[in-house]
């Protein structure tokens, strides 16, 4: 069932949820959670389809906030609110409220969505793109229990990861996190299977792509070693190379979809590592509502700080021969030739 409402109210707009309930024949909640999407026109249809089907897995309600930029002065100083609710088949597991503000109610959108949220319920906030430096800080940010950003969809997005990492709130994640949780478990269970001691490792992967950025940041941080950067034509990324004094643990992705895993002194094997779509990665981040530490020690380990350690073999291979030239005794200087004395 679909409903919109023109020029509405936030009362209003529950009474309606509360009818079509009624109408369909489910007037109870069964909703666990309330999703908050902060986008745009032009991203709106895409994330509603991730949240939807995220929703299969955790009922939730859905509100939906496109904030619509007016262009003449006038239209700027109307404030006007549209709402489309969506109930029953039409809204996957849950309810769906997708809001567009006009006017100068695009500055006070939290005091639209507050009323539409869930009792008793935690508070979940995305932003599929566009997300603001500080999310804590930001008025529906401050809203949610949890915060999820998705950091490859910024213009630059290795610098964003040190604007996330300044600006950091407990229930802050991002979507590059999650990308790589396959790969931080297939590596966590394959140094389980060998007491061996890494001394470097390698992430390879396309430039520019956080999800690299903070498996690196991630296993510098855990391992206490250098960790460097290979650029490749991805997808995305595509391998992990851990060097031991045994030889070398490789996670290798090529094609995006299958994985070789390569051990010392076993036989390769395959390993399923295909790439999820959103709906995956925002379903497993709603399985968990409290703070994520591993990720706050691998964002502020920092990516400047991942380059000095990655530099650092090498400056250390540099320092033991400039000290033994420097160590070096002195060779004394050339005694001046004797002066030869006319013979009288």
């Amino acid at each position: 069932m679909k409903i919109d409402l023109t020029e509405t109210t936030s009362s209003k707009i529950n009474a309606a949820l509360v009818q079509a309930r009624r109408d369909i024949g489910t007037p109870a909640i069964g909703m666990v959670l309330t999703l908050v999407i902060v986008t745009d026109e032009e991203n709106a249809y895409d994330a509603l389809k991730s949240a939807n089907d995220a929703s299969h897995e955790h009922p939730s309600r859905i509100v939906v906030v496109v904030k619509r930029v007016s262009r003449s002065p006038r239209s700027r100083r109307d404030a006007r609110l549209d709402a489309e609710l969506r109930v029953g088949a039409d809204a996957g597991s849950g309810e769906t409220v997708v809001l567009r503000l006009h006017g100068e109610l695009v500055d006070h959108a939290q005091s639209v969505v507050l009323p539409l949220l869930l009792p008793d319920a935690p508070v979940v906030v995305w932003w599929p793109e566009g997300a603001p430096a500080d999310l804590a800080g930001d008025p529906l940010g401050a809203l949610g229990q949890r915060r999820i950003t998705d950091t490859y969809s910024s213009e630059k997005p290795v610098a964003t990861l040190g604007e996330r990492a300044a600006a950091y709130a407990p229930g802050d994640t991002d979507l590059s996190w999650t990308r790589i949780t396959p790969w931080r478990s297939m590596l966590a269970a394959a140094l389980d299977q060998q007491s061996l001691s890494v001394t470097s490792a390698t992430v390879e992967g396309e430039d520019e792509n956080p999800s690299c950025e903070l498996l690196a940041m991630w296993l510098a941080d855990r391992l206490g070693v250098p960790v460097h950067r290979a650029l490749s034509g991805g997808p995305g990324l595509t391998a992990v190379r851990l060097e031991t004094k045994d030889g070398s643990i490789v996670l290798n992705r090529a094609d995006g979809g299958l994985a070789t895993l390569c051990m010392p002194g076993q036989p390769d094997r395959a390993v399923a590592l295909k790439r999820r779509d959103t709906a995956e990665l925002l379903a497993e981040e709603l399985r968990r509502l409290d703070p994520d530490n591993t990720y706050e020690a691998s964002l502020k380990f920092g990516v400047a700080r991942l380059e000095a350690s990655a530099a650092s073999p090498a400056k250390a291979e540099a320092e033991p021969e400039a000290t033994a030239e420097a160590k070096a005794p002195a060779k004394p200087a050339a005694k001046p030739a004797a002066k030869k004395t006319p013979a009288k």
